[in-house]
């Protein structure tokens, strides 16, 4: 079976599709995919659920409960606190036993921004990047 057919001066010229360049294209994709991927992980530290029609957290007991009040103490399970910077030692005796190193944070809406932040920033301190924010359905 012939494939290709001559043309006037005696050569063959062949009638395949030649793939080479196609597959050449494809793996510099692949390796570019490869590369970027990882990067896209990256996000948000904190994501806010929606406030209006968000559906319960939904937690295997494992996440921590770090609460800030009204007037600026922080609670730990059992343990209260009212400076941000003993939060990290006190999160690290917590967590140093723990599988999943996750927070649900919660805080009064009458607690300023700035002290979510430092109670927020006493948290990644001690190691924890898995920070939920704790809210509750509007009233009808």
């Amino acid at each position: 079976m012939d494939i290709g057919r001559r043309d006037n001066n005696g050569r063959k010229t062949l009638s395949q599709i030649n793939v080479t360049p196609f597959v050449d294209v494809m793996l510099v994709l692949l390796i570019i995919f490869m590369m970027t991927a990882p990067m896209l992980d990256q996000g948000f530290d904190v994501n806010l659920p929606e406030v209006a029609d968000s559906p319960g957290i939904a937690s295997k007991g494992e996440a921590l409960l770090v609460s800030v009040y009204k007037k600026g103490t922080i609670s730990v399970g059992q343990s209260t606190i009212k400076n941000p910077d003993k939060l990290v030692p006190l999160l690290l005796q917590i967590m140093k036993d723990r599988k999943e190193k996750e927070v649900l944070l919660e805080a009064d809406s009458a607690v300023s921004y700035g002290r979510v932040m430092q109670v927020m920033a006493a948290v990644r301190k001690a190691g924890i990047n898995k920070v939920g924010m704790v809210t509750q359905p509007p009233k009808p």
